[in-house]
């Protein structure tokens, strides 16, 4: 009998993604993380076990072939791998570089009970640029059906709505309310973690699908939602315009120059491209020391952004301890790396300042962890007689943010929570026929790839509304 060969070994460690040197990148806007060469890549995807089981596309929001984009991949199909991830993700060179896959897909990798999961994002980063090097391909389109949709928003959700939906054959519109699309992928993340021309390349696949963007347009003010279904020939609406709306803290002093809410700041720095004055005509004032209050991924680009405008020192004042940061592990690292510093159990009291009305010092207390609130996170506790002062001359806020009102306020019947956010069930139907919601606007405050998700299970439902309506 012939001995069969033996299987194999399956390296633990996952391949490394290059990046630029903390001492290099803390002083430029250019992207961190450098990419897989096809070497990596091939390397990495080697590594996958390709389970007849696979518990990683249960773990990704979109339901991406995960193991079978992988397999092509690996044999160096890469035409074939990018299509295959497109049938369900239409945006994967953002994903590949934004959606935490640490607790989605690669969470439950079966090859991470023994060692490192598979990097599947870095792989589907690699397949993406592959593609927009080599040239993008487009898909197929189902005949027209003669239906019309509007979609408000050109965030992660209304881009995946209008693609899913002009590839089934309707017309579809898109109305953005700023002057560029993309939604938080623009305005809220920074360059070096996401290009701005990657996500505009993913707006111009869109787009050649046959789906029509109209820039400026701020529903609820230029039209409202029932203006577009019974005036302006719309069939059914998409309403994907996220949570852009910042929250304060409500101390003392916060109406001081000098303090930002994370999205004026990361608006001003990322869409108007503060970073590049006077090349653009945007600016913005920076300090030596300056302050962030918050614990998410807003406040590490907010943070990070800061010291690459010249501070000299950035300080992330969190409330609770390292364990329970919201961010994503590895831009809690590529903070640390750059040298921002970490302040925990620590939260502003007020904000005091100078002759002139600037922010100047904040004082703050300690806090304690006691019993789990509401999110199931022990509460932050303050310790009486515990009061600092430390200095700043910029403070940047990156609390939760929620939906801007102007819809609900404009659309009679729309039924909304106590936070702002509109009720729509799992597939995104609202209390309005006709009328759908998913992303943040549903949510709260979430990940790209969730809102994604959402955007193609109301797809799937406006279509189904679409073909049986009489």
């Amino acid at each position: 009998m012939a001995e069969s060969k033996p299987k194999p070994k399956i390296k633990k460690e996952a391949v490394p993604i290059p990046k630029q040197l903390p001492e290099v990148r803390r002083s430029n806007f250019n992207e961190v993380a450098l990419g897989y060469t096809e070497e990596q890549a091939l390397e990495e995807a080697n590594r996958c076990l390709q389970c007849p089981k696979p518990q990683c596309v249960q773990g990704c929001p979109v339901g991406v072939e995960i193991p079978a984009f992988i397999k092509l991949l690996r044999e160096g199909k890469y035409a074939e791998g990018i299509r295959k991830i497109k049938e369900k993700n239409i945006l994967p060179a953002v994903c590949g570089r934004v959606c935490p896959q640490e607790e989605q897909c690669q969470m439950k990798c079966v090859l991470g009970k023994v060692g490192d999961p598979v990097s599947i994002g870095r792989l589907e980063r690699f397949l993406a640029d592959w593609e927009r090097a080599h040239g993008l391909e487009m898909p197929e389109k189902a005949p027209p059906t003669g239906k019309k949709v509007a979609i408000i928003g050109a965030g992660p959700a209304g881009l995946t709505v209008a693609a899913d939906l002009a590839k089934l054959g309707h017309e579809v519109v898109i109305f953005e309310a700023l002057h560029l699309p993309g939604g938080v992928l623009v305005y809220g993340i920074p360059e070096f973690r996401l290009p701005k021309s990657i996500v505009y390349a993913e707006v111009e696949y869109i787009k050649k699908l046959g789906v029509d963007l109209k820039l400026g347009y701020l529903i609820g003010r230029t039209f409202t939602i029932p203006e577009l279904l019974k005036e302006r020939g719309f069939d059914a609406v998409f309403i994907g315009t996220g949570a852009g709306l910042p929250q304060f803290l409500g101390v003392p002093g916060e109406n001081l120059g000098g303090i930002y809410s994370a999205n004026e700041f990361l608006i001003r720095v990322n869409l108007m491209k503060a970073y590049a004055f006077p090349d653009y005509d945007t600016p913005i004032r920076i300090g030596k020391h300056v302050a962030v209050i918050g614990g998410g991924n807003v406040a590490m680009d907010a943070a990070r952004s800061a010291l690459r405008l010249g501070a000299d020192e950035v300080c992330i004042v969190y409330r609770r301890t390292r364990e329970e940061l919201p961010a994503r592990e590895e831009e809690i690292e590529n903070a640390e790396e750059e040298g921002i510093i970490f302040k925990f159990l620590t939260a502003p009291k007020q904000f005091i300042g100078d002759e002139k009305g600037w922010v100047k010092q904040m004082e703050c207390i300690a806090m304690e962890l006691g019993p789990p609130d509401e999110s199931g996170r022990r509460r932050p506790v303050p310790i009486k007689g515990s009061e600092v002062l430390m200095d700043g001359d910029n403070v940047i806020i990156a609390r939760r943010r929620t939906p801007n009102p102007i819809i609900q306020r404009t659309t009679e019947g729309v039924q909304v929570t106590k936070w702002g956010t509109i009720l729509a069930d799992e597939n995104g139907k609202t209390s309005l026929e006709g009328v759908y919601a998913g992303g943040d606007i549903v949510t709260g405050e979430a990940t790209v790839i969730s809102a994604m998700g959402a955007g193609k299970r109301a797809a799937k439902a406006i279509h189904e509304y679409l073909m049986n309506k009489k």
